[in-house]
């Protein structure tokens, strides 16, 4: 029975209450449905009431009605996943999971709704039965709209409702402005927090201080409160010359823009560090936090971890992912040209092919009468830097995964084994990061253009494999 009664309790937002913001709602009318519904299967239940939800030609209102028990069911996992978004960020936070409520559980089960013919619309079932376009859409029935459960393959309709609430943009846009977002390096930078900008040496201290003075000054008085975008060449040199008393200046402002764009590197690698999960998570019946159960008894110390010595070794393993990843990507293309009926002659030509793209700096347009190919399409699809470059880029940040997951682990930082969720949390890091060292650069690079100059890490790390096993 506890089971079937999540198609009729609603978790909604409570406002009325500061300190408790949620409440578990029963709905008298789903209760009814669903016992108008139910058989000896209780399992089924779920799949007869989507089966309904769908069905635009049966009845308006017994179609609601079906939808307001599948949002109730809904209700929980979103209900979870703000929590769980809250125990991956907890810590320097200005927020608890209460906050994410509103954004998410804004049903308080009062309307009934379905779908348009076309299932892009939320439609309100009025009181004599015709319909009209919601201005006002709820998230639960997003959920529902979305969920496409056709198989014994497809995600459980828990595990959508979860996802989907990880990713809903208002939610995202919320923690954007606690600094949990994809963030560039000038908003890294921009909001650098103490207990980071310690752990960087004097003279990049210095440079975060100067970085801070003319960017900040000049953010504020742009009044510009959206992406951070690079600073310009005059507010480069007015930083240098700030540093300047400090005697930490540079060169030129290009030397200065590298050594800003590295300290970035390291808040990014420290980030990727914090993605693990928090050692104590909050007790919500006492408020009081409690040492999670799943770890070791001698778990280590978060002020024991040394940044910079992880930051070392983040580096190594990227060197080492990067050599292997192309080493990899590089093989399987050649051997699934030699399996390929239509290119396999041009099999033996394909590390020449590359290395005239990027060691020579040729076009494709260029290379391909020279290895005998019949036009540039052919030598695309035969070629195609750009395939290769996404294949060692998705190598790379699986290779990067495990080191960084058993070094955490040994740590004491994450389960064993480690938590879907967290796992999730620390591979789009890992992306953030890899983008940010070599890949971004890397694009920048193919898309340039005739005049393109490849000289990104990928493009060296890849042509000295070639000349090595050319």
């Amino acid at each position: 029975m506890a089971a079937l009664a999540r198609y009729w309790m609603l978790w909604c937002v409570n406002p009325g209450d500061d300190r408790l913001r949620y409440q578990h709602r029963d709905i008298p009318s789903a209760k009814a449905f669903c016992y108008q519904k139910r058989d000896n299967q209780t399992k089924d239940m779920q799949q007869v009431l989507l089966s309904l939800f769908r069905r635009a030609d049966s009845d308006a209102e017994k179609r609601a009605q079906a939808g307001l028990c599948l949002r109730c069911y809904v209700s929980d996992p979103i209900l979870k996943a703000c929590k769980k978004i809250d125990s991956l960020f907890s810590g320097n936070k200005a927020f608890s999971y209460q906050d994410l409520l509103p954004f998410v559980l804004n049903d308080d089960g009062q309307k009934l709704v379905v779908l348009s013919e076309d299932d892009k619309t939320q439609q309100v079932v009025c009181s004599d039965s015709h319909l009209q376009p919601s201005a006002f859409k709820i998230f639960a029935v997003e959920v529902l709209r979305t969920y496409k459960g056709d198989d014994s393959s497809s995600m459980s309709l828990d595990n959508w409702a979860f996802l989907r609430t990880k990713q809903h943009p208002e939610l995202k846009n919320f923690l954007a402005e606690f600094g949990f977002k994809p963030f560039s390096d000038w908003t890294l930078l921009n909001r650098i927090q103490q207990s980071q900008l310690v752990r960087l040496t004097q003279r990049e201290q210095l440079m975060v201080e100067a970085f801070h003075a003319v960017y900040r000054r000049d953010r504020r008085a742009k009044k510009q409160y959206g992406r951070c975008e690079p600073p310009t060449a005059e507010q480069l040199t007015e930083m240098n010359a700030l540093l300047e008393r400090g005697d930490a200046a540079f060169g030129l402002s290009s030397e200065l823009l590298t050594g800003i764009k590295q300290i970035a590197q390291q808040l990014r690698a420290f980030d990727i560090w914090s993605a693990r999960e928090p050692l104590e998570i909050k007790d919500q019946e006492t408020g009081d936090y409690i040492l999670r159960g799943d770890l070791p008894a001698e778990a280590s110390d978060e002020s024991e971890i040394d940044s910079q010595d992880f930051l070392a070794f983040l580096q190594q393993q990227l060197a080492i992912a990067l050599t292997t990843s192309i080493e990899q990507a590089v093989q399987s293309r050649i051997a699934k040209l030699k399996k390929s009926k239509k290119y396999a002659p041009f099999a033996s030509a394909y590390l020449t092919g590359l290395r005239s793209y990027y060691e020579e700096g040729r076009s494709l347009r260029e290379i391909g009468p020279q290895l005998g190919m019949s036009s540039w399409d052919q030598t695309r699809r035969i070629l195609n830097p750009g395939e290769l470059l996404s294949q060692v880029r998705q190598l790379t940040a699986q290779f990067l995964l495990a080191p960084i997951l058993k070094e955490a682990q040994a740590k004491g930082l994450s389960a064993t084994p480690a938590d879907p969720e967290y796992l999730r949390t620390l591979m789009e890091q890992i992306e953030l990061f890899i983008d940010s060292k070599i890949f971004g650069e890397a694009v920048s690079e193919t898309k340039a253009g005739k005049n393109r100059s490849l000289n990104s890490e990928y493009a060296r790390v890849l042509i000295s494999y070639l000349q090595q096993y050319s």
